[in-house]
This record gives C-alpha cells, sequence and structure tokens, in this order.
C-alpha cells in the first residue's frame, strides 16, 4: 500500500503542497490561492489538490477517504498566530506579575526605536495588556529562588475572580525570579484554574525559564494570546483531516463515526452537536484540541520556529513556538537543496506575495537566535534567524507625499490581489510590473489562473502619468525599488553579522523568490544565484525534511560554574526533553540531546551561545566550552579575551534541545541532455529595450542544459527572467545556477 507524507505551507497568497511518497520518493508538487477568511480551506484543498494530482486525475472523489488512507502523516506551515500579532488582534488579554510591578510592561527597556535621535518626536505604542488590565499578587522570590515572602492565595483569589467577572479569558503570568523556582507561579495557576475556569493560560516557567522580566513578560503574554486562535484552528483542522479520511457511503455520502455529511463537502468542516469546529468551547481546553488531533486518524505535526516540528496535539500548549514556522521551514529546505548541489553554506531568500524572508546557512545549519521580535513585540524564544522585508510579489506601489515613488511593505495580499488578477485590486503592484514587461506569462499555475495584462498596463500608465515617466522607466523602477528593498534585508543579515555577502551564493524560492535575483547579483556582488525546480513550493518540501524538536532552557549566572549543579540542571532539561520524545512517539535509543549555554564576559549585557559538548562534565568539559565562546566572541565582534585575565567569563544560560530524527526524502539526479536546448516559444520582453525573448520551459531542461540572457525560464509555480549578460545552468539535481556570464 502507498505511504504518501504531506506539508502544506500556507502563505499570505498561495498555500503550497508537496507529497513524498515513502516507497519510491516521488515528490509531487502543486499550489492552490490562500483562503485568508479562513486558512484551513485553503489547506484543505491544497491537500486534496496534491493527492489528485499524485494519482493522475482530476475527480475530486478521488481526494477522498481512499486517497487519505495512504497519508501517513501531514505538516503544516502556518501563519496564523504570526499574521495575529502582526495586525495587532490582541484584545480581552489579562496580565499577573508580582506586586510592586504593575508598571513593568510600561517602563519596558526604556529604548527608543532607530530614526528617532530625539526621543520627543517618538509615541510610545500601547502595550500588550494595559495597565488597567495588570493585576498583582504578592510574595517574593529572590533571584536563587529562595521564598522571601510568602505566596498571597487571598490576593490571587481576587486577581482570578477580577478576570473572570469582566470576562478576560486569556491570562499570562509572569512573577519575579521564577525561572529560578516556579512554585508561586505553579500556585497562581492552580487559583485561576478553579477560580476562573474558562481561562486560557501561560505561565512564564512553562514558555520561557530564563532570566530578564520584561522579555519573559512579553513572550509569555503572547503566547497568552495566540493560545485561543491557534486551538481552534488547530481543532478545525483536525476534524476536517477527520472527515476526509473517512470512506463514502453507498450514496457518494461521506461519513466519519456516527455522523454522516452530503456528498461533495469531505474535507469541509463538519457539523457538530453543540459547537462549532474549534469554536469556543475547542477553544479553551488543550485536552478537547488534542482529543480531535487523534481522531484525525493520522499524525498531524506544527512547524515550529526553531527548526523543528512537533506534534499538534502538544503545539497548542506552546503556541508561540509557532510564529515564524512558515519561514522557517523555507529556510532548512534551501539548506538541504544547497547542501546536496554541494553549497553547504548559503544566503537564503524566500520571496512570496506579502513579504521576503532572508535567512544565512552555515555548514547546513541556518544560524538561530533568542533576540528575536514579531512585530513590535520581542519573542525570546529560540528561532531560526530570519530577517523579514515587506517586499513580495503583491506589494503595492506607491507615492509619497513628497513625490517618491515607493514599494511595500503594504501588500495587496492574495484577495483582491494585483490588479492583474481581475478580482477587484486597486493598486499598481510588483507582479503588475512584471506582467506589464512581460516578465512573466499571462497567467499563474501553468494557465489555471489567467491573469489581465490589460489591467496591469492601463494601473502602471496611470501610475506613470503621475509620476512624469515612461510606463516602462515606472514599471522598472518599482522592480529596481523591490530589489533593493530586498537587498537591504540581506545586508542586514549579513554585513551586520560581520559576514562577507560577496562570500555566499544564495538559494533564491518561493513563488516571487527568483525574479529579481539577476539584479541582486549586481547590486550585492554575490557569485551566483541557486534556484531549485519548484521554487515555490521550497518551503513546504522543507517540511518534510526536519525533525521533531523542542528546547528547554535555565537561567543559572555565575563566574564560577559548579559542574555538579550544571550537571544536575542538564539532566534535569534531558529529563523534560525524553518525556517530550516519549510523547511523540521516538524510542528512547533514538533521541539525540543537543546542549548549548549562553555566556559572556562579565559586565556585558548580553551573552554569546555556543554548543556544548555531550557527556559527563568535568574539566575538559568546561575548558571546551569556554574555548568556544572565546573563539565564537572573536568571530562575531572582532575582538576577545581570550588570554587576558581581567575580563571573566561569566556563564548565563545552559540550554537543552530535544531531538527525534526524522528519514528525509531524497533529492534525486537529473539525466543529461542537450546542452543547448531550443526555447519553447519567443515573447515581447522589456529589459533594457522591446525585443522578441526566448521562452524555456523548465521541464525540458536537462542536467548541463545552459540558456543565456536575455531569456524567460517559466515552470508551474515560478517564472525567471534572465537579464542580458546572464547565464543559467541546470545542475545533475536540476537547480538553476544563475551567474554573470
Amino acid at each position: 500500500m502507498r505511504s504518501v507524507r504531506i506539508g502544506v505551507d500556507t502563505g499570505g497568497t498561495f498555500t503550497d503542497v508537496v507529497a513524498v511518497d515513502e516507497q519510491t520518493g516521488e515528490i509531487t508538487t502543486t499550489k492552490t490561492p490562500s483562503t485568508p477568511a479562513n486558512p484551513a480551506d485553503g489547506f484543505m484543498e491544497g491537500v486534496r489538490k496534491v493527492l489528485r494530482k499524485a494519482a493522475g486525475s482530476e475527480d475530486v472523489s478521488d481526494a477522498g477517504g481512499a486517497a487519505m488512507e495512504a497519508v501517513s502523516a501531514v505538516v503544516h506551515g502556518t501563519t496564523v498566530a504570526t499574521n495575529q500579532l502582526l495586525e495587532d488582534r490582541i484584545a480581552d488579554l489579562g496580565f499577573v506579575t508580582t506586586e510592586g510591578f504593575e508598571f513593568i510592561l510600561e517602563i519596558a527597556r526604556q529604548s527608543v526605536p532607530d530614526g528617532y535621535g530625539n526621543s520627543y518626536f517618538w509615541v510610545k505604542p500601547p502595550r500588550i495588556v494595559p495597565v488597567h488590565r495588570v493585576r498583582t499578587v504578592g510574595g517574593r522570590l529572590d533571584h536563587t529562588g529562595a521564598e522571601v515572602r510568602p505566596f498571597d492565595e487571598e490576593q490571587a483569589v481576587a486577581a482570578a475572580r477580577w478576570f473572570r467577572d469582566r470576562g478576560i479569558t486569556a491570562i499570562g503570568v509572569c512573577f519575579l525570579h521564577s525561572y529560578a523556582n516556579p512554585a508561586h507561579e505553579l500556585r497562581m495557576r492552580e487559583v485561576l484554574e478553579r477560580e476562573h475556569p474558562d481561562a486560557v493560560v501561560s505561565i512564564s516557567c512553562d514558555v520561557l525559564r530564563e532570566y530578564r522580566e520584561y522579555e519573559r513578560s512579553v513572550t509569555t503574554l503572547v503566547d497568552a494570546a495566540v493560545k485561543p486562535t491557534m486551538r481552534r484552528y488547530i481543532a478545525n483542522l483536525a476534524e476536517r483531516l477527520e472527515a476526509a479520511s473517512h470512506a463514502r457511503d453507498a450514496d457518494g455520502r461521506a461519513y466519519a463515526g456516527d455522523r454522516v455529511y452530503p456528498k461533495g463537502v469531505v474535507g469541509e468542516a463538519p457539523p457538530a452537536p453543540d459547537v462549532a469546529p474549534g469554536g469556543p468551547a475547542v477553544a479553551q481546553s488543550a485536552a478537547g484540541v488534542a482529543r480531535a488531533v487523534r481522531g484525525s486518524g493520522m499524525p498531524f505535526s506544527v512547524m515550529k520556529s526553531n527548526g523543528g516540528v512537533l506534534s499538534a496535539a502538544e503545539v497548542v500548549h506552546q503556541p508561540i513556538t509557532t510564529v515564524l514556522s512558515g519561514p522557517a521551514a523555507g529556510a532548512l529546505g534551501a539548506a538541504l537543496i544547497a547542501a546536496t548541489a554541494g553549497h553547504p553554506s548559503v544566503i537564503t531568500l524566500d520571496g512570496g506575495g506579502t513579504s521576503t524572508d532572508v535567512a544565512v546557512v552555515v555548514d547546513g545549519e541556518p544560524s538561530l537566535t533568542t533576540e528575536g521580535s514579531i512585530g513590535r513585540y520581542p519573542c525570546k524564544i529560540p528561532m531560526i534567524d530570519i530577517v523579514t522585508v515587506g517586499a513580495g510579489g503583491g506589494s503595492v506601489a506607491w507615492i509619497s507625499p513628497e513625490g517618491t515613488p515607493k514599494v511595500g511593505p503594504r501588500s495587496a495580499g492574495a484577495d483582491p490581489g494585483p490588479l492583474c488578477y481581475g478580482r477587484g485590486g486597486t493598486e499598481v503592484t510588483v507582479t503588475d510590473a512584471h506582467v506589464f514587461l512581460g516578465r512573466v506569462p499571462p497567467h499563474l499555475l501553468g494557465g489555471e489562473i489567467p491573469l489581465d495584462a490589460d489591467a496591469a498596463r492601463e494601473g502602471i500608465e496611470a501610475l506613470a502619468g503621475k509620476i512624469g515617466l515612461s510606463p516602462e522607466r515606472t514599471a522598472a523602477g518599482i522592480l529596481e525599488i523591490s530589489a533593493f528593498n530586498q537587498s537591504n534585508a540581506i545586508r542586514q543579515i549579513t554585513v551586520k553579522r560581520g559576514l562577507d555577502v560577496r562570500d555566499f551564493p544564495m538559494v533564491a524560492f518561493g513563488g516571487s523568490g527568483p525574479l529579481l535575483v539577476c539584479r541582486l547579483i549586481d547590486i550585492l556582488g554575490l557569485p551566483s544565484v541557486i534556484v531549485p525546480p519548484d521554487p515555490g513550493n521550497v518551503s513546504a518540501f522543507g517540511l518534510l525534511t526536519v525533525d521533531v524538536k523542542n528546547d528547554y532552557v535555565r537561567t543559572f549566572v555565575t563566574r564560577d560554574l559548579s559542574l555538579g549543579t550544571a550537571g544536575e540542571i542538564f539532566g534535569d532539561l534531558e529529563g523534560q526533553a525524553a518525556a517530550a520524545l516519549d510523547r511523540e512517539g521516538f524510542a528512547p535509543g533514538a533521541h539525540v540531546y543537543a546542549r548549548s549555554a549562553d555566556l559572556r564576559y562579565y559586565g556585558q549585557a548580553y551573552e554569546v551561545r555556543v554548543p556544548a559538548p555531550s557527556g559527563p562534565l568535568d574539566e575538559d568539559w568546561r575548558a571546551e566550552v569556554l574555548d568556544r565562546f572565546h573563539t565564537e566572541h572573536r568571530r562575531l565582534y572582532g575582538y576577545g579575551y581570550r588570554d587576558d585575565p581581567r575580563h571573566g567569563v561569566e556563564w548565563v544560560n545552559l540550554r537543552v534541545s530535544g531531538i527525534g530524527p526524522i528519514t528525509r526524502p531524497v533529492i534525486g539526479r537529473r539525466p543529461h541532455g542537450d546542452p543547448r536546448p531550443e526555447p519553447a516559444a519567443f515573447r515581447e520582453v522589456f529589459y533594457d529595450e522591446w525585443g522578441a525573448t526566448p521562452v524555456h520551459r523548465r521541464s525540458g531542461l536537462t542536467a548541463g542544459a545552459q540558456v543565456t540572457g536575455p531569456a524567460v525560464i517559466e515552470e508551474y509555480g515560478s517564472t525567471l527572467p534572465l537579464h542580458p549578460g546572464f547565464t543559467a545552468t541546470t545542475d545533475e539535481f536540476g537547480n538553476l545556477e544563475v551567474r554573470r556570464a
């Protein structure tokens, strides 16, 4: 029987889907428009569509129960939590903290954003929880975890009832020094569960057990804010997967258990006797979500920001870990593709409809950070170090009050989309500029979505009239601004981190990723750009390449590290990791534990993380970690104090990642063929001037084939405009390597 694993990456414009046959290794890819109003609709349509394509059929019934029975696992990259934070859709959130610290969110870090040299002109944005929804509870711990004042049960009960009476159902709890001793937070959670059972509660010792109370507070509150949304979404998907996986009766109706659904609605949200799937009752019960996930009948996992996956039943307990799940999958998929082709260190560029995400991969591993943020909210959870810029295919071109052309960050999104989509869009976008210049075909997805080239032309001409330029110069200028926006993001993640961008080839993927690579080579001096096959589906492919991974941290600030105490902390963290991997179904012999430590020179305010060896802790272990710290500090900042006894080293955080390895898909080799392929057609395209330009179908390019610009290389989900003076050569794995001729 066939066994298929499916990866589904939901983006702002398209939902990308990849299916891998575990017996044959065959990879099937497809795309479908995203459905922002209900992302689950696009998810289910993508699953049905990829199963139809894998079966070689267009009959929707082929994606019913029989086809779903072949699905061994579904892995999902989602932007549900990310979008909620970026759009500031946070309401009815409460905060409980230590008595006397009710203004912790108002004080924050007292930092003024770049660009406001005089803080007089900066208006402080609203806090994630306004001060009138902050309650305090008596009790105090010191930095070692010792109790200074006992927990005040009476104040805790009063706070819980205050939130209950006002209908505030999402609550974050962060007490001072709870990273050292979680006892007071655990008691506060017990009180909330007893006095306010409808509340969704996040406590900081579960979310982020490390010091710096402001960042710990905000990270905990972000987790609480997105929990209800993620629980509704996961439960909804689980029920729809369950409905789709069950067979049909003789009348063509789908059934699941004792519930029967009308013909044609397999995979649609099934009715429930009491509440809608994923409705409020489910949203407030993690156990209810877990039951829904298990009832779906197949392993269902969600991508995490740290480069791992976690079962959907577990991820509802820590939804903050999903805030960058889609971009993380893209970076990992690109890293595997590049390493297979002989490029272990690369820049990755994921160009979508709304934004472009950029990361750096060194020796096959994307860089990680705990200093990330989502919108205006700092999130100190481990995440792949990704810089996002509002420069995608749907980015809107506009004119500033000073009369200067601008592009982005606002996007037309999937609905209404660019002018050329013909869905009521009214503003010129990057995609419209490409269509007007002939650099993309007059359709998307192999003809599934026709484009209105006349609408794009009219929009460009109207904008050109306002600027006072020709339509061609206006459209080319839009693309030039977008290319510089992307190049700034690349510089931010390379030059600002002490890396020379000229040392790294770049992997460009995503639907719009390859469109500007020739300009980026010139702007940045890149040695080459690699465009994988099916670039629009690399993020979905990446979902199928990642291990199960959980991160655990404990703050332990000291200049004289006690190896015995450190060993106990690592043992406790590894015990937590083992329990999580057991729940995920990994045998104890398959568990992998990766240790790391955050260190700094005494007197510094921030740390450098370095990997720590496994095995027993002894003086050799200590010396190895210190050596790695001195080396990494010099690499990052250009100096170090390895041999200077005046600058001691301070240990700050000890970390463990629990990893459950999976079997990764194998990327096959392509046969060699004609090194000088003939174009499939010619089309009028504007580069420096209008001209009949060769158009190649990527499916017809074999290993060793070389195309010289000007040309256009088209495939199902993306297009590569090859400017004059550039070449694109197909390697043995099907990647296009673009270079200056």
